[in-house]
């Protein structure tokens, strides 16, 4: 039977998806925050694409207004997730990180679970930029499938991020600046800045820049000879022979805070009323990002600390450019969204690891550890001799160029009928070019290599070609440039949709609301992955250029002339198509104005898609099935209530229900080739709530999530059939259970909240407050296998608590804060470089930042 393992992707995207819709009424401004000593404020939304009350939106759902994020800290999605008890997340870093909700946490697939928005513009996808918060209206989380409203990308919740828009007649400006520090680690700081200005009565600009430096607080420290188990470092090469090695140091690169962040960017918005009832409003958002370094630390290294032998960068750059009108044909009401999306991202990471675990394994892999450098060679032909090594240590370098085009048209019908529907169609048009490589520092000059199993077989061969009875095979191994594995391919993805929400009210504190929306998609990939053997191979690989099958290397520079995507097709092209609905039925029950009953019945999906044939070294070619679409299914009942002027409380109960969950895995004997296959369904029982009280000065607040998320039934084994050359799931495990029917979903606390007491007061002229939070999850599992999951362990529980205090007069404010005031490590996460079976021993842990000091000042005029 051919060995199966999950694995962690190295790419410079972790994973990509989405489809989305517009506001139907223009965003109204939030209700400010109430008065010292007054009641609760109120923050408007737009979550069900009409403007209204948080509490009269019949869905579970949080929204963060500014103010509640600038107290907070907040500054990216890790920040503002961590405030959302149904929201977990996991990632490497900024601009790698992937949000889920409700323990919905896909391990595979192309398109992402969670829907993350820049206004009425989709940039749906796993790892997501680290979009900069600042001069937003307001974030909301929308948790359980939205499939109705915002499509392929919403299986089990959304985010979207509301930025202020521009004001006719009104000039503004302001300015914020900060300064902070790791407590251990570096300083850091930003500047940012916004403005509105109008142009007579009819036409206004908003503009909002900003430069921000994130002091590094993780450190690479000198190996000393030493592995991060205490042993030597020093590696064998893949012999037995004590004639050859090589000492791995990293001395070169070791640097304390290894990894700061710098970001810039800006946003550009205009707004032109050319009559009344139309709006049109284009607006450019860009920003760039360079993260140095790995956010994770190896706790067997040290604190905060690491042993890297390379470069870690990534470089993120990304546009958007938007268009929204707004207006009224006869008495409907039309909204028309257009958006386009680009990004660029470079990515350079350490793998050293994994040459480490391939020297682990012992001898017989020469031919991936010992590479001849032409310095250390004398002589030519049958007199070539060579004696000196390069260093065998690989890495990894990858650009990702994507693009995204969406279109969405918008009815809603006139306010004179007795029922209120929105109606209209979407259509999304993405492309991603993948270019990943997985090398080893002068690979591609080498003068050849020694062969598998010759170290022991003939030590005195060494360094003599094969041809003169030696064991050096003459020539590189590499696929191209310096690359022992890449992976080069393009992908295409194109969505449509028609959908249709209504209101009705059937008494008058009565409503019922129903949707549902019909989809297509089709996805297709081609492109190159494998090792030198499989470009060479006849049976799966054709070279575009001469039609012949099997290619000669070093590949050209020409991307994509070597294709091996599916042998089946002349252009090597690999297909899926899907189409279907998705529904939602809402009942809600207005007991008084302040008291909001409902029940909530909808639906999301996750488009399936295509896996490659994999050829396993010396069995065959196996053809993989293409893996299915997930559904997720949501049963909720919820009540949204304010008690008197001073007590909010909403809750929610719900059981969700996930099928052919996503789960994507390593073959072995395939050089790090993989497949996505279905791994069964699961249940999600849970409870939601978030509260707040007012008492005089004191406003407490505190929101919190109990998800108890588990399979229900067997995750099977995939199962490779040797005889009939293919890989298929496995419904009656009789190849082995990876995972039992009640096994926890990973990644996902079963508990998660977070509280906050503030105090506000006068200080003479002065307007004061002090603010403490803390913050709590309990442990979360890893992975769905067990055996993985074992070897990685469970997060623990952790608590962290943050402290503010500042002062305001007129235009003016001034704040302190300390977050993770006592420097916990709460893990959020443990990931590793390679497949968990073979790279758990230098897994690290991802946590929430160190403890940080920082002072904040701002001006508004």
């Amino acid at each position: 039977m051919i060995a199966l393992s999950a694995a962690t992707f190295l790419t410079p995207f972790a994973l990509v998806g989405a489809a989305h819709a517009a506001d139907t009424d223009a965003a109204a401004d939030p209700a400010p925050a109430a008065a010292d000593g007054a009641g609760l404020g109120d923050i408007v939304v737009t979550a069900t694409r009409r403007s209204e009350s948080v509490q009269k939106v019949p869905i579970s759902m949080q929204a963060l207004s500014m103010e509640k994020m600038a107290e907070r800290n907040v500054k990216g999605m890790s920040d503002f997730a961590l405030l959302m008890p149904s929201v977990s997340f996991a990632g490497l870093g900024p601009g790698r990180q992937t949000a889920y909700f409700r323990g919905i946490v896909p391990a595979g697939g192309t398109y992402a679970s969670v829907g993350y928005y820049l206004d009425d513009i989709p940039i749906t996808g796993t790892g997501v930029p680290d979009i900069f918060v600042y001069d937003m209206e307001r974030v909301e989380g929308l948790s359980g499938p939205q499939g109705t409203l915002y499509g392929a990308g919403s299986l089990a919740g959304t985010i979207r991020m509301i930025t202020n828009k521009p004001k006719l007649g009104k000039f503004e400006w302001g300015y914020d600046t900060e300064g902070n520090k790791y407590g251990k680690g570096a300083f850091g700081g930003q500047i940012a800045t916004y403005a509105n200005i109008p142009f007579g009565d009819k036409i206004a600009a908003r503009v909002m820049g900003f430069y921000r430096k994130e002091g590094g607080y993780v450190d690479n420290t000198p190996n000393n000879g030493k592995f991060n188990n205490g042993k030597s470092s020093t590696l064998n090469l893949g012999d037995n022979n004590p004639a050859t090695s090589y000492t791995l140091n990293n001395a070169a690169i070791a640097k304390k805070d290894y990894n700061p962040v710098y970001m810039y960017g800006g946003r550009l918005q205009v707004l032109w009323e050319p009559t009344p009832g139309w709006q049109i409003t284009p607006q450019l958002a860009a920003q760039s990002q360079t993260a140095y370094g790995y956010f994770g630390y190896d706790p067997r290294v040290g604190d905060l600390q690491v042993h890297d032998y390379d470069l870690t960068r990534r470089q993120d750059a990304w546009y958007q450019g938007a268009l929204s009108v707004h207006g009224h044909i006869g008495d409907f009401d039309m909204v028309s969204s257009t958006g386009y999306f680009g990004r660029k991202v470079h990515l350079q990471n350490d793998y050293t690891y994994y040459t480490v675990t391939y020297d682990s394994f012992g001898p017989g892999y020469e031919n991936y550890l010992q590479f001849f450098s032409k310095d250390g060679c004398t002589g030519s032909g049958a007199s070539l001799k060579c004696n000196k090594l390069i260093n065998p240590t690989q890495y990894f370098e990858g650009w990702t160029y994507s693009e995204k085009f969406t279109q969405e048209l918008r009815f809603a019908t006139p306010k004179s009928w007795p029922f209120d529907a929105s109606f209209g169609g979407f259509y999304q048009w993405q492309k991603t070019e993948n270019n990943n490589y997985y090398g080893i520092h002068g690979l591609g000059n080498i003068a050849g290599y020694t062969m598998a199993g010759g170290g022991d077989s003939n030590p005195a061969g060494f360094g003599i070609p094969t041809s003169a009875g030696g064991t050096m095979v003459v020539g590189s191994p590499a696929v191209k440039g310096d690359g022992f594995y890449i992976n080069e391919n393009n992908q295409y993805t194109h969505d449509a949709a028609l959908f249709l929400e209504a209101h009705y009210n059937i008494a008058p504190k009565l409503k019922v609301t129903g949707g549902v929306r019909y989809f297509w998609t089709d996805y297709w990939t081609t492109g190159f992955a494998g090792v030198a053997a499989s470009a060479r191979n006849t049976t799966t690989t054709k070279n575009m250029l001469t039609g012949a099958m099997g290619c000669t290397l070093p590949l050209p520079t020409e991307r994509l002339t070597c294709r091996n995507t599916n042998m089946l097709d002349p252009n090597e092209i690999g297909r899926y198509k899907e189409q279907g609905e998705t529904h939602k039925i809402v009942v809600d029950y207005q007991l008084t104005p302040s008291k909001l009953l409902y029940a909530n019945y909808s639906t999301g999906f996750r488009p399936g898609g295509y896996n490659r044939p994999l050829r396993v070294s010396k069995v065959g070619v196996f053809a993989v099935d293409p893996f299915k679409s997930e559904t997720l299914t949501n049963y909720e009942l919820g009540f949204k209530t304010q008690w008197g002027s001073n007590f909010r409380l909403n809750g929610a109960l719900y059981m969700e229900e996930w099928n052919n969950i996503q789960y994507s895995v390593v073959v072995a004997g395939t050089q790090g080739a993989g497949m996505t296959g279905n791994a069964g369904k699961a249940k999600v029982y849970g409870i939601e709530y978030d509260a707040e009280l007012k008492l005089g000065k004191v406003t407490i607040t505190g929101s919190g999530a109990y998800n108890r998320a588990r399979l229900d039934g067997n995750f099977c084994n995939f199962k490779a059939n040797t005889a009939t050359l293919t890989i298929a799931a496995d419904p009656t495990c009789s190849s082995g259970v990876a995972a039992a029917s009640g096994t926890r979903l990973p990644r996902q606390p079963e508990f998660k909240g977070n509280t906050s007491v503030r105090y506000d007061t006068e200080i003479g002229n002065f307007k004061a407050y002090l603010l403490g939070s803390i913050l709590y999850q309990t442990n979360a599992t890893q992975d769905l296998k067990y055996s993985n999951n074992l070897l990685l362990g469970n997060t623990a529980g952790f608590a962290t608590m943050d402290f503010s205090a500042g002062i305001k007069k007129d235009n003016w404010a001034f704040d302190i804060y300390i977050q993770n005031a006592f420097d916990g490590r709460g893990a959020l996460t443990t990931n590793t470089f390679c497949s968990i079976d073979f790279c758990s021993g230098s897994s690290r842990s991802f946590t929430v930042r160190p403890q940080v000091f920082g002072i904040k000042f701002g001006q508004k005029f």
